[in-house]
C-alpha cells in the first residue's frame, strides 16, 4: 500500500480529500497526500499570521541558526534517500538528484551563515546642523508572513531556496508545493521540525484547486510571496496581490548559447549538452537556442549528436541512467507536435526528434528553424536544443535579443574581447564565459529580466527580500 502524507499544518482536519502522487517513468503510485481546502487555508494563515503579530512568539537569531544547521545535519544521514525519492516523483536521473540534494543541504546551511553574517548599518549623523545631536542606525526584522508557491524540476533545493530563507529572515513560511512532487517538500519540513522548528512557523498546504490558490496567495495577511513557475500563472497572481504584499517571481526563459569558431569545440560542446539535456531540458536556464559561426556549424552538430545518441534515457532510479522522463506524459505530445512543426517549417532534423516511451523523448537536436517556429520563441522544456549558424556576432547578438525573456546566457570563445562584447551587449542577468547557461552556485544572483521574472533569488538576495530594514534614530546633547 501507497505510504500516505498528511497536510503539515498545526490544525489538523480530518475530511480531507487525499489525491495520488505518481512516479512520472511509469505512472506507478508512489503515495497519497492530503488536499488542502478552504479551512485549511484559512487556518494556516491566521495561524502564521498570529506568530508573526506577536513579538514574543519571534524565534532568536540563535535559535533560527540552531534550527537551521540542525536540519543541515539531518539531511546529511539521509542523502540517499532523499535522492531515490526525489528521482522517483520528479523523474531528474538519480545521479543529478543525488548533486540535488547536496546542492539543499548547503543552501540550508547557507541560510544558516547569511543570517550569522547579517547586520543594519550606521546612517551618517552630525553632518549638517539639523542632524547634530543624533545617531542612527538599522536593524533587520522579518517581513512578514511569507507564501511560497514551488515548481517540479528541483522538488528539494527549490523548497530549500524559499523556505530555508523564511526561517532565517524569523518569518512564518507556508509552502505550496506543486501537485506533481509534493513529498519531498513534505519531507524536508518535517526534517525542519525535528530540527526544532515549531510547526507554527512553517506550514505545508498541498492546493489541487486554483482558486483556493489564488486566495493564499493574495491574502492581506501575506507579506511576501515568493514564485517560482509559469510566467503566465506568475504574473496573473502577481496582479492580483493585496497592496503592500511584495514579491518574487522566477519563470523561465529560451537561453541562447554564442559559439565562436575559435572555442574549444570539445569542451563547449560537452558542457552545452549537459545544459541542454540536463533533467531532460526542464530547467528554468537549459540551452535552448545554439549560435555557432558558418565554418564550424557541420562539426558543432555532428559532435554534438553523438553525445546526444549516447546518452541513456529511462528509469531516473537507475545508476546510468542520464535523462529521466518528461514530468507527464502530455508534455511529450507537446514536444513532439513542437518539434514536427519546426521540422515542417523548414528546421532539419539533426538527431532525436521522436517519442522513446509515453513519457520520455529522445534528445533532439534540431537545424536552422524558422525564427517563427515556436521552438525558436518559446521555452520547450524539454530535451530539445535548436542551433542557428551565423556569419557576424552582432547579427547572432540581435537574434538572441530578440525575445521577451532573458535569462542567463553564454558565450565559448578564447577571445577576451569577443566575451566582454557578448557580455557587454547581450540581454541577460548573467553571462557565462566557456560554460553553458544553466550553471549555477546559490549564493549567487538569480535572476530572469523581462517576461522571465521580477526579483533576484539566491539565499542572501531572498533572505534580503524578506527582511525590512529599520532604523533607529537618537537624539542626546552627549553625542
Amino acid at each position: 500500500m501507497a505510504q500516505h502524507y498528511a497536510q503539515l499544518s498545526v490544525k489538523q482536519f480530518s475530511d480531507l480529500k487525499k489525491i495520488e502522487v505518481t512516479a512520472p517513468f511509469d505512472q506507478s503510485v508512489i503515495a497519497t497526500v492530503d488536499v488542502a481546502d478552504e479551512k485549511s487555508v484559512d487556518s494556516a494563515l491566521q495561524i502564521a499570521y498570529q506568530q508573526f503579530i506577536d513579538r514574543s512568539h519571534w524565534l532568536s537569531k540563535t535559535e533560527r541558526i540552531t534550527i537551521l544547521n540542525k536540519a543541515a545535519q539531518l539531511m546529511e544521514t539521509q542523502i540517499d534517500t532523499l535522492a531515490i525519492e526525489a528521482a522517483r516523483e520528479g523523474g531528474k536521473p538519480l545521479i543529478d538528484s543525488r548533486v540535488e540534494v547536496i546542492r539543499a543541504i548547503e543552501s540550508i546551511k547557507l541560510c544558516a551563515d547569511t543570517l550569522r553574517h547579517s547586520a543594519g548599518q550606521e546612517i551618517p549623523m552630525g553632518i549638517n546642523p539639523a542632524s547634530e545631536e543624533h545617531l542612527a542606525f538599522t536593524t533587520n526584522e522579518p517581513i512578514g508572513v511569507v507564501v511560497a508557491v514551488s515548481a517540479f524540476n528541483h522538488p528539494l533545493n527549490l523548497i530549500a531556496h524559499q523556505v530555508g530563507p523564511a526561517i532565517a529572515a524569523g518569518c512564518p513560511v507556508i509552502v505550496k508545493p506543486t501537485q506533481d512532487t509534493p513529498l519531498s517538500c513534505l519531507r524536508l519540513v518535517k526534517i525542519f521540525y525535528e530540527a526544532g522548528l515549531p510547526q507554527e512557523w512553517c506550514q505545508a498546504l498541498l492546493i489541487t484547486d486554483r482558486e483556493l490558490a489564488t486566495r493564499l496567495v493574495t491574502d492581506e495577511r501575506v507579506a511576501f510571496f515568493s514564485f517560482i513557475g509559469s510566467a503566465q500563472v506568475g504574473w496573473m497572481l502577481r496582479s492580483k496581490l493585496a497592496p503592500g504584499t511584495r514579491c518574487a517571481l522566477e519563470h523561465g526563459g529560451v537561453a541562447p548559447v554564442i559559439i565562436a569558431a575559435d572555442a574549444d569545440l570539445d569542451k563547449a560542446i560537452a558542457a552545452i549538452a549537459k545544459g541542454g539535456f540536463y533533467h531532460a531540458g526542464q530547467v528554468c536556464v537549459s540551452v535552448q537556442r545554439i549560435f555557432c559561426q558558418r565554418q564550424i556549424v557541420e562539426e558543432v552538430t555532428s559532435k554534438l549528436a553523438q553525445i546526444a545518441d549516447r546518452l541513456i534515457v529511462g528509469d531516473p532510479t537507475l545508476e546510468d541512467t542520464d535523462v529521466g522522463p518528461l514530468i507527464r506524459p502530455k508534455e511529450i505530445d507537446r514536444i513532439d507536435q513542437w518539434v514536427k512543426e519546426a521540422i515542417n517549417e523548414g528546421a532539419t532534423l539533426i538527431t532525436g526528434g521522436k517519442k522513446i516511451s509515453e513519457s520520455c523523448y529522445a534528445p533532439t537536436i534540431l537545424l536552422n528553424p524558422a525564427r517563427s517556429s515556436k521552438i525558436s520563441r518559446q521555452e520547450v522544456f524539454g530535451p530539445v536544443v535548436v542551433v542557428y549558424f551565423y556569419d557576424d556576432i552582432d547579427e547572432a547578438i540581435h537574434t538572441a535579443n530578440a525575445l521577451p525573456f532573458a535569462f542567463q546566457a553564454a558565450i565559448f570563445t578564447n577571445s577576451l574581447d569577443l566575451s566582454l562584447k557578448a557580455y557587454k551587449q547581450l540581454d541577460a542577468s548573467a553571462v557565462m564565459v566557456n560554460d553553458h547557461t544553466a550553471f549555477r552556485v546559490d549564493w549567487m544572483p538569480f535572476a530572469g529580466l523581462k517576461q522571465s521574472g521580477l526579483g533576484v533569488g539566491g539565499i542572501p538576495y531572498t533572505f534580503h527580500d524578506m527582511q525590512i530594514e529599520k532604523m533607529l534614530v537618537i537624539k542626546s546633547t552627549e553625542l
